[in-house]
């Protein structure tokens, strides 16, 4: 949405006609609307707003039509707001006057004129403006479609209302989350927050019970490795817990292959000097083999001595 002109009849503070030409001031780039308090700043905004959807932003929106209008204007003077922009690469003109209460023409006592709106669209072809609605709800529908947002959603997000802005100066932290929230519709942002907080909860809850897990496991790693495994005193879910037991078992670890090597190397020693006594258990039973054969040689060698003298007197 670009602004081309905003022309201000009557309107708030501005009792005559004003003209605001948005093309020149944004000749340069940005601009800068300023001045001292109650110069009518807000009221610029306003008159912006108003065009566009027939309303006012932030506390403004009630008592609208006789409040709008200016004070220090005419009694024949019409309040009016003429917006010229282009949205959507469509060149419009918006003009709005709130109802306005005035003297009879004829007679005593005053009337009430209704509030009166226009739009029309700049036919570049035919070099003209034609008219297009002058239906207050077929013009609001109209805006609010080309805009892409309502008059609350264009407060929040284009216009900061000077009075909630103040406030929100003056608040404490809460107050002005709040008011950010309201101001800039952060429901969705809340949901977001919310879903990840429960997500963490629901994570912190696996992890706590993984921990669990695996706390019981470096229990019975412990009651197998004895004193070469000290498990750490943290509780599951507190930060550093599985790099802690991984750290006491990777120590069990190392004292267990310390162990196993001591052990292999004393079995190596055993099955050595199982070997030397196998092979001098051999060597004595293959003596005791051999002094039981010469014995039992000697005792035949006795016995047939002694049966050499009856065997020759049997000859004899």
């Amino acid at each position: 949405m670009r602004l081309h002109r905003l022309d201000i009849t009557a309107f708030g503070p501005f009792g005559g006609s004003q003209t605001v030409d948005f093309d020149e001031l944004s000749s340069a780039g940005l601009f800068l609307l300023h001045g001292p308090t109650g110069a009518g700043k807000t009221s610029v905004l306003d008159a912006v707003c108003y065009a566009l959807y027939g309303s006012v932003p932030g506390v403004r929106q009630s008592g609208q039509g006789m409040t709008l209008r200016s004070d220090h204007a005419a009694a024949g003077t019409r309040t009016e707001v003429r917006l010229e922009l282009t949205v959507a690469g469509r060149r419009l003109e918006l003009t709005r006057q709130p109802p306005m209460e005035r003297p009879k023409k004829r007679g005593t006592g005053s009337t009430l004129d209704k509030a009166q709106s226009w739009l029309r669209e700049y036919d570049a072809s035919a070099g003209a403006w034609k008219d297009l609605s002058r239906s207050h709800q077929e013009i609001g529908e109209e805006i609010t479609q080309l805009l892409g947002m309502s008059r609350e959603q264009f407060c929040q997000v284009v216009l900061l209302p000077q009075g909630e802005f103040a406030r929100f100066l003056r608040s404490d932290a809460e107050a002005r989350g709040k008011l950010l929230g309201r101001l800039f519709d952060t429901h969705r942002f809340a949901e977001v927050e919310k879903r990840l907080a429960d997500r963490r909860r629901a994570t912190e809850a696996q992890v706590r019970e993984g921990d669990a897990e695996l706390l019981a496991d470096a229990h019975r790693m412990q009651q197998a490795a004895g004193d070469a495994m000290e498990l750490p005193d943290l509780a599951p879910g507190e930060p550093g817990l599985a790099d802690a037991v991984l750290s006491a078992a990777a120590v069990a670890r190392s004292t267990a292959r310390e162990q196993l090597a001591v052990a292999r190397s004393g079995l190596a020693a055993a099955e050595s000097a199982q070997a030397v006594a196998d092979r001098e258990l051999a060597d004595v039973r293959e003596l005791a083999r051999l002094q039981l054969r010469f014995t039992q040689a000697r005792e035949r060698a006795t016995l047939m001595e002694q049966r050499v003298d009856g065997y020759r007197q049997a000859q004899a």
